[in-house]
């Protein structure tokens, strides 16, 4: 039995190839915004392992840190330590801005933490821990800073004594990681002008600069510029202690909002990158539809420049269910041939996007199986006008 879809190959095997190589970059394309989502889930489920926190406390009636803007006083952490059930205890915060490196600008979130608490680094890959209380910081190697080097935060610069992998915003931002203190500085920090002017502004003000009460002024300003607000308490649980349990004491005794691992990462996933995932889903399902109708019109086009061929086989009594096997091999091998090489190059590009790209195997195979399906039904067309043919066409020329 003389195969179409052999033949075909045999004799035209470059186009066949190069068109194979073409639909392949395609799904390669597709493989990787699914890796895209696949790496945006993971990074904000490493933010949330990295922190080392059971719980994150904040703002009440808010989702911060990370969803939303949170500020509590810094001392909050001292009552939360006080809670049943509570083993650490620890204030942080977040800020995501441009870290000055020599002439260029890296965006990154500057996390400001005690040491030897929740919010520290869990490892590092080079150099040391933060032994200083100011002007030291740790970063994460995709920021592209090396050790010994200086950084600019605001106003003040900071030597890179340590260097951590994979510590990443859920928006996949490198972090540094600086004193606390220094970061409470850095983040509601004013301007230069923004602070005389308040100054004129208490200056005037005679309920705050009476003359009969000297340092009051002085104490006003002080206050004006000290900040005691962070972002979020981290809190580690004990052992034999439920994280559920200890964030309902929080909430019901500390007025603050209080949520578990698993309640933080619903936020992150299920609303923060809720929108961009719809998105990369309608990119997806276009991608779908154009692979489809590539794959539909190349085999419809092979098929009509073998129309002798199948009336042929027809004429020698070849049945349609054997001439439609040979057209649905063919339109199969292509999807095979666009996987491997789709597969392939996704592998290959995968590291240099700027954002973390997880290729899952489970997504392969389930990409495997659709590229097949699609094969399939996008033969049909081709199946449908091969049936069609008229045996004498092999006769009439």
């Amino acid at each position: 039995m003389i195969s179409l879809a052999g033949r075909d190959i045999l004799h035209s095997w470059g186009k066949f190839v190069l068109t194979g190589m073409g639909l392949g970059l395609l799904i390669g394309a597709t493989l990787t915004m699914a890796g895209v989502y696949r790496g945006m889930v993971d990074d904000a489920k490493v933010l949330l392992t990295n922190s080392g926190a059971d719980i994150w406390v904040v703002q009440k009636d808010t989702q911060g840190p990370y969803a939303e803007a949170s500020s509590i006083r810094d001392d909050a952490y001292r009552g939360v330590l006080g809670l049943p059930g509570v083993a650490q205890a620890a204030s942080v915060t977040y800020l995501t801005m441009q870290v000055r490196h020599g002439d260029t600008d890296e965006r990154t979130m500057v996390v400001g933490f005690e040491p030897g608490q929740p919010g520290e680094p869990a490892y590092l890959l080079a150099g040391r821990r933060l032994s200083r209380g100011h002007y030291e910081a740790i970063a994460d190697v995709k920021t592209g800073f090396r050790l010994g080097e200086r950084i600019r935060i605001r106003r003040h610069d900071y030597e890179v004594v340590g260097l951590t992998r994979r510590m990443v915003s859920s928006g996949g931002d490198p972090m540094v990681f600086i004193p606390l203190k220094d970061a409470q500085e850095a983040q509601f920090l004013k301007d230069n002008d923004a602070i005389i002017s308040d100054r004129a502004r208490t200056a005037g003000n005679p309920g705050l600069n009476r003359p009969g009460v000297p340092g009051l002024l002085d104490a006003v300003n002080a206050a004006q510029t000290i900040n005691h607000s962070v972002n979020a308490v981290l809190v580690k649980v004990g052992a034999g202690d439920t994280a559920e349990t200890v964030a309902q004491d929080i909430r019901r005794w500390k007025h603050l909002q209080a949520y578990t691992r698993a309640q933080m990462e619903e936020i992150l996933i299920a609303k923060l990158i809720a929108t961009s995932a719809k998105q990369i889903g309608m990119f997806l399902v276009i991608l779908t539809i154009v692979s489809a109708a590539i794959v539909a019109f190349i085999i419809y086009t092979m098929t009509l420049g073998k129309i002798r061929e199948i009336a042929v086989l027809k004429l020698i009594g070849t049945r349609n269910r054997s001439i439609a096997g040979m057209i649905l091999q063919q339109a199969m091998g292509l999807g095979l041939i666009g996987f491997v090489v789709g597969k392939i190059s996704a592998t290959i590009w995968a590291p240099a996007f700027p954002k973390y790209v997880l290729l899952e195997t489970a997504d392969a195979m389930r990409a495997f199986a659709i590229v097949m399906v699609v094969c399939a039904l996008a033969s049909t067309l081709a199946i449908r006008a091969a049936l069609k043919v008229d045996p004498a066409t092999a006769i009439g020329g």
